[in-house]
């Protein structure tokens, strides 16, 4: 007669990892309007007036902030939507990413 198996079943499934985390960073410059960096940050990454206010302010005192933590992915198009929205108008507004640490 055979023995039967004493091992407990367990499915083992991947463990899946977060996707890497990345910052977009607003450039202070002194030409863009204090008004259109609220108006870009408002429509780009949602934030209501007085957080794109404080974001703003503290961008052009300290000459960058960092505006959102997204993954990879969503940082590049939104900083690229906000970059072309201040080109469009002619502004050197900037936004870049970089990994978070």
């Amino acid at each position: 007669m055979s023995q039967p198996s004493l091992r407990p079943r367990v499915a083992l499934r991947p463990r899946l990892q977060r996707p890497p985390l990345y910052k977009v960073i607003l450039l202070n410059d002194d030409y863009t309007p204090r008004e259109f960096v609220v108006a870009v940050l408002k429509a780009v990454f949602r934030m209501r007036e007085d957080q794109a206010y404080a974001v703003m302010m503290t961008a052009h005192r300290k000459s960058a902030c960092v505006v959102g933590v997204f993954a990879r992915d969503i940082a590049e198009t939104k900083a690229t939507e906000a970059t072309d929205l201040g080109k469009a108008k002619g502004y050197p507004l900037f936004f870049a990413t970089e990994p978070e640490e």
